[in-house]
Formats: structure tokens, sequence, C-alpha cells
């Protein structure tokens, strides 16, 4: 299955992100097959190819929540914003009473 994702670049603490088409099994900083834009969170600056974007998903390509949101945010494809899952955080209280039994 494809996916249109996000892959990192950039230096440390300076984050820059490529949207790329990509196999879902892959590594999110492995080969991609296209780079569809890219994403500077910093300057809020986003530069994406609508008609690429539009064709993958046609042919049946799923977006990552992030990417989703994104392409709703500029209007690329219209409806509701998905809400990301964050991580849970573990207690270290807990876990530590975990190992202990």
């Amino acid at each position: 299955m494809l996916k249109i994702r996000l892959t990192r670049t950039g230096k440390k603490n300076q984050p820059h992100y490529r949207v790329v088409v990509i196999e879902h099994w892959r590594k999110p900083k492995g080969k991609y097959i296209e780079m569809l834009g890219a994403y500077n969170p910093r300057d809020k600056a986003i530069s994406l190819k609508n008609e690429r974007i539009l064709y993958w998903l046609g042919i049946g390509a799923k977006c990552s929540a992030t990417v989703h949101n994104l392409l709703v945010s500029n209007r690329i494809i219209k409806g509701p914003k998905i809400k990301a899952s964050a991580t849970a955080k573990v207690d270290k209280k807990t876990k530590t009473d975990k190992i202990r039994t």
C-alpha cells in the first residue's frame, strides 16, 4: 500500500520535512517513489505539488494524519481534520513497580 507521509530532513533542532509517496513498510527515511513537496514548521512554509498529490490519492494512496491535516489546511482536499494520535507516556513509578513484582 502506498502512503503519503512526512520524512524528516534538516539539522538537529531545525526540522524540515518532505512530503513523499512511499511504500507503507519502508522506513521513514528510506527510498521513496516521488517527492510531492516540503514543509518547514518553523516558518510555517509549505510548498506542495497539488496535481501530483491528487493523482496519487486517485490511484489509492493513503495519507498519514499529519499530511491529511496539511492538505485540508491548504484546501487541496475537503473534509474534517483528523486527530493525530499521541504516544502514551509511561509513569516511571508504575514501570518500576511492575519490574519488582
